[in-house]
């Protein structure tokens, strides 16, 4: 199985570095190639470099670590390539305006998750994941002991489910369902269990997490 991550900035870099680390093949792609190709040499035999069409259909799973608004004219781009993958989106539907603060960029109650649900073929298989703590902290907190640090992931999917469980387990962390992806909207900046959000920069361990989930279960 292989990995591939369209986008090579700070969340890219930080899932590529962690996946291979753990044993992940990846294949990257960036809109300069040659971004792509430095990464891959930087991060060895397990990570090579391709096109972004050619790196989908390489890969079982693609993360697509862009800004939102370039995630889904990807996804139209590439849309019969994705229908079989699993698609994981760490997108957050946010823009930093002139005085350097982020606010959302969809209405009240919608969720990046469900506009890419809404793009996607048939057949394709949708997690909301890797986008639920800053790209700093995504980076610096893999692997932290004695107790491993939460990525929440929403799917409907099972098989989006078991992959994307998979590769956060290998990236480092431990991974929690916070629910469908009618959950996705708590999992995106500003939600309730996003860092940027509810948890105020907080990194929580899978038992704060799940405790955190079943208090506010309704």
């Amino acid at each position: 199985m292989s990995t591939a991550i369209i986008g090579v900035g700070n969340i890219g870099k930080a899932a590529a570095t962690h996946l291979t680390e753990g044993g992940e093949p990846v294949v990257l792609a960036a809109e300069h190639r040659s971004s792509a190709e430095q990464l891959a040499r930087d991060l060895g035999t397990l990570a090579s470099s391709a096109e972004v069409p050619d790196a989908i259909e390489q890969a079982d799973a693609v993360i697509f670590a862009v800004w939102f608004d370039v995630m889904k004219e990807l996804v139209r781009q590439n849309e019969a390539r994705l229908a079989g993958k699993v698609v994981i989106d760490p997108s957050n539907p946010a823009a930093m305006g002139n005085d350097g603060q982020f606010s959302r960029t969809l209405p009240d109650g919608v969720s990046a998750g469900s506009v890419v649900a809404g793009l996607l073929p048939q057949g394709a298989h949708l997690a909301k994941a890797f986008g639920t703590v800053t790209a700093e902290k995504l980076a610096d907190a893999a692997n932290r002991s004695p107790e491993r640090a939460v990525l929440f992931y929403a799917t409907d999917d099972d098989t989006a489910a078991s992959t994307v469980e998979r590769l956060i387990s290998t990236a480092g962390f431990d991974p929690v369902k916070a629910g469908g992806m009618d959950q996705a909207i708590r999992i995106e900046m500003f939600g309730d269990l996003h860092e940027f959000g509810g948890l105020n920069g907080r990194l929580l361990t899978a038992k704060e997490a799940n405790a955190l989930l079943a208090g506010t279960a309704t």
